[in-house]
């Protein structure tokens, strides 16, 4: 039989893969991640909560999509802001 390997992560994927700007990137997918649970949450077609996130359906269609690279992470903190959520940030020192 095979033995398969596995390396735990480290909680960050993007870092995971030695991707440049690893922590960016986990943060402008968490910021994402909750744009699309409002939009599920709230029963809004695309259409309708692109409107109150002051952005179009095909821009938030790119953020249910997860194409992180086409986003800011201040674009993304306004649309959050637009639908009435607040963002906080924590910092701590990296082990």
């Amino acid at each position: 039989m095979k033995s398969k390997h596995t390396t735990p992560s480290d909680g960050n994927i993007f870092a995971d893969l030695n991707l440049p700007d690893a922590e960016n990137l986990k943060l402008r997918s968490e910021l994402m991640i909750a744009i699309r649970k409002w939009v599920k949450d709230t029963g809004l077609t695309q259409a309708e909560a692109a409107k109150r996130l002051n952005t179009t359906q095909p821009i938030l269609n790119d953020v249910i999509r997860g194409r992180y690279e086409r986003f800011t992470i201040d674009r993304l903190v306004n649309m959050l802001d637009a639908a009435g959520l607040r963002v906080s940030v924590s910092v701590s020192k990296a082990t």
